[in-house]
């Protein structure tokens, strides 16, 4: 039911941004984007230091700069051979042609929605607490958190914003069905080298939001997969 909820919430939040966007000036729209850049960038941001950093005796010391680096690196090189932007802007141009959409930033606000709201520790613990305990009050945390970000993303972007609710769908969903098997692997280490990875790319997000289109996050999404492989990796260590 998390996921559901979740789904539903993205969906009204977009709902209801568009009900705002149609009655705001371009020069109030055009300030809202970025706006909008700039809370992504900080949310990213805040994600990304919270999980690197930590008080040693007092001292405050980086961590997991070196896997930060390597899930970058990797997830660029192999992201850009899938070209998984072109996919996920091939899939929203098809969303786009199915509902009779005209809006010329449909795609953008696919994309930049789906991201945030997929990309972060709370779609992981909350997804694999609700399949393991059937214990959605995570989840439905995160809807209301979603659903504000995607009126917002609805009201600068268009109805884009509103269809990212699909991939949080099938990914959160996907996670809580496979909860059982795949629960063991996600301790918390790994789960917060996911949420400082994932916040990095946040604030990717942001940066285009902000200045334009300057970096396909699309093709760095395989760096999510570097921390997995690392915990697999120690697991056998």
């Amino acid at each position: 039911m998390g996921t559901i909820i979740n789904a539903l919430a993205v969906v009204a939040g977009g709902v209801f941004g568009m009900a705002i966007k149609g009655g705001l000036p371009k020069r109030v729209s055009d300030l809202l984007m970025q706006a909008l850049g700039l809370c992504t960038m900080f949310i990213g941001m805040t994600g990304a230091i919270s999980g690197m950093m930590k008080i040693e005796d007092g001292v405050l010391v980086s961590q997991g700069t070196m896997l930060l680096i390597a899930s970058l690196g990797i997830g660029a090189v192999v992201g850009e051979l899938l070209d998984i932007e072109g996919k996920m802007e091939q899939l929203a141009e098809r969303i786009k042609k199915m509902v009779h959409s005209d809006d010329n930033r449909f795609i953008e606000g696919f994309v930049a929605n789906a991201l945030v709201i997929c990309v972060g520790a709370m779609a992981v613990v909350g997804a694999l607490q609700d399949g393991l305990t059937h214990d959605p009050s995570m989840l439905i945390t995160k809807a209301i958190l979603d659903g504000i970000i995607s009126m917002v993303f609805a009201s600068a972007l268009g109805i884009g914003a509103i269809f990212a609710a699909v991939p949080l769908f099938v990914y959160q969903g996907g996670i809580t069905l496979l909860a059982g098997v795949i629960a063991p692997l996600f301790d918390a280490a790994l789960i917060t080298n996911l949420s400082f990875v994932g916040s990095v790319l946040i604030f990717g997000v942001g940066i285009n939001l902000f200045f334009g289109k300057q970096i396909r996050i699309g093709n760095l999404l395989p760096a999510l997969l570097i921390p997995i492989a690392y915990a697999i990796i120690c697991s056998f260590l």
